[in-house]
């Protein structure tokens, strides 16, 4: 598109510029980091902020619904949400839920 705006005479796009919205990371259950360079938070206020973002950056109602529904679920039960991609038999990839006795 750029180089046949060009070859027409036309003006470009403004250049791509980036801007640094902030940081988020969960640490554990009821504990995460943000820092926005305005505003800096920890703990649980992070955490439930960061579940907030996530779910907001979720493509369609039925993944964010999927998603608040386990994490609910891993929440109430005390399981932890965690898969693990693992090499089986024979070199094949498998995908399994880690269990906390592991």
């Amino acid at each position: 598109m750029l180089i046949g705006e060009e070859l027409r005479g036309r003006p470009a796009d403004a250049p791509f510029v980036y801007r640094h919205q902030g940081s988020l990371a969960t640490i554990g259950r009821k504990s995460a980091v943000a820092d926005f360079g305005w505003l800096r938070l920890h703990g649980a206020p992070a955490w439930w902020l960061w579940g907030a973002v996530h779910i907001g950056f979720l493509a369609g109602f039925r993944n964010r619904a999927a998603v608040v529904v386990n994490w609910l679920w891993s929440y109430v039960t005390q399981r932890a949400g965690i898969r693990l991609i693992t090499m089986g038999e024979r070199g094949v990839v498998r995908l399994r839920a880690a269990s906390s006795a592991e």
